[in-house]
């Protein structure tokens, strides 16, 4: 009977861990390019009383055993990189991934981070940059006298530059994937680092080597489900009542073997 307060325990404490997760993909839901987190969870060892096809005292087998399970533990928090909605902003600057890849972003530490987030700016030197202040990785420059950008679907970026009738290839776009996305881990502010299970990691131009193509004048938003995420929050809420109730209605037993002697 103690085993049942500590298996009920681990379940309040897993599904503790589900509405963190379940919170931190609602707070996000505007956020652009944020991917949602799924909590996976994985059952404990079990106590075996009797293994199945052990031998009676008559000769016979027992057929399938008794085993008791001792609860469950979080086993990962995954990352679902599913295509967020595109929105339409007419922000020349403002790019989203159609497909497959990640924007490079060059840290302050020298190290490369990767994005969805494609809500670009220019900065006093007219380097395109994220919201950090950040530049993209290869980096590009916008001349001063521009009156207008224009960014193809193979990354391929022009300025129109004042007394000029045709625009003037300035840079391209690169982008970048991994053969486990799901590995990659997130840093906040909306940036990805490579680990050890992201596997490879592939740059290219837009449109090739499986990457997705760029769209300018859209943002990708987050890809959260707000009535999937609602209805996950009441199922975990009513598992941990469920818990409790476990937590509950083993110390009443407990109390009524310690008032039969009474």
């Amino acid at each position: 009977m103690q085993s049942s307060l500590f298996i009920g325990a681990t379940g309040m404490e897993a599904q503790r861990v589900n509405i963190d997760v379940i919170s931190n993909n609602l707070a996000n839901v505007n956020t652009s390019g944020f991917k949602r987190s799924r909590a996976d969870f994985q059952e404990l060892m079990y106590q075996t009383n009797q293994a199945a096809g052990s031998e009676t005292a008559v000769g016979t087998e027992v057929p399938t055993g008794i085993q008791i399970g001792l609860g469950v533990e979080p086993a990962s928090v995954q990352k679902i990189f599913q295509q967020g909605g595109l929105t339409l902003t007419d922000n020349p600057l403002d790019l989203a991934i159609e497909g497959d890849g990640f924007f490079q972003i060059l840290l302050p530490d020298g190290e490369t981070g990767y994005t969805r987030a494609g809500n670009f700016k220019l900065d006093s030197e007219g380097q395109i940059v994220n919201s950090e202040g950040n530049p993209m990785e290869p980096s590009i420059t916008i001349p001063s006298n521009t009156l207008s950008i224009t960014i193809t679907s193979d990354g391929t970026v022009s300025a129109l530059e004042a007394g000029n009738l045709t625009p003037t290839t300035v840079g391209q776009i690169e982008l970048a994937r991994f053969t486990n996305p799901g590995g990659l881990q997130a840093m906040g502010k909306n940036i990805f680092m490579p680990s050890g299970s992201s596997g490879s990691i592939t740059t290219a131009s837009p449109g090739s080597d499986g990457l997705g193509t760029v769209n300018q004048g859209f943002v990708e938003m987050s890809n959260v489900n707000i009535v999937e995420e609602m209805v996950n929050m009441i199922v975990s809420q009513r598992a941990y009542e469920l818990n409790s109730k476990v937590v509950q209605t083993s110390d009443q037993m407990l109390q009524m073997a310690n008032n039969i002697i009474r």
